[in-house]
């Protein structure tokens, strides 16, 4: 593989990376800010991301702080004691996948199985509307025990319950 192809190989994972935020709640810059950096060889600091993304150095700031705070991105003080901070991206996705099922989906989740078990209380007895309602409250509750499970465990544990299942 040419660097050529490496260089739009990488693109096309940032540019997945962009829609995904948006998924997630995150402005597309962030998508492209945790991909650059995700991909970077070593820690950039915001003048560097300037330079990759294009975007104002204002823009970077906001966003690095956001992707801070929520642990996509870990600040790195630069080498030899300078001052100006460096940035790198949590590269252990499967730990950022089980933060977002924590953070996003287990409360979605939680709020949608809430609502429906209030309806379910609603529905008159013996109808079409109850039966749907109950078999959606299962569907939930059994993707509320998913993303717990998901939340607790890493993915090679998972994966290991799941083999040992199907034999």
């Amino acid at each position: 593989m040419s660097d050529d192809d490496s260089a739009v190989a990488r693109e096309r994972v940032i540019e997945s990376m962009e829609q995904s935020a948006e998924v997630y709640g995150l402005s597309r810059s962030a998508g492209r800010i945790y991909g650059v950096l995700y991909f970077a060889s070593d820690p950039l600091s915001i003048p560097g991301l300037v330079e990759e993304t294009g975007y104002a150095k204002s823009t970077v700031s906001n966003v690095t702080r956001t992707l801070s705070r929520i642990g996509l991105i870990h600040r790195r003080s630069s080498a030899g004691g300078g001052r100006r901070v460096r940035f790198e991206a949590e590269r252990e996705v499967w730990f950022i996948l089980q933060d977002v099922f924590q953070q996003y989906i287990q409360r979605e989740v939680q709020t949608t199985l809430r609502t429906i078990r209030r309806a379910e209380e609603q529905v008159p007895a013996e109808t079409r509307e109850q039966e749907r309602v109950r078999n959606l409250r299962e569907t939930y509750e059994d993707l509320e025990e998913i993303v717990q499970l998901a939340s607790e465990y890493s993915a090679a544990e998972l994966r290991e319950a799941l083999e040992s299942y199907e034999r």
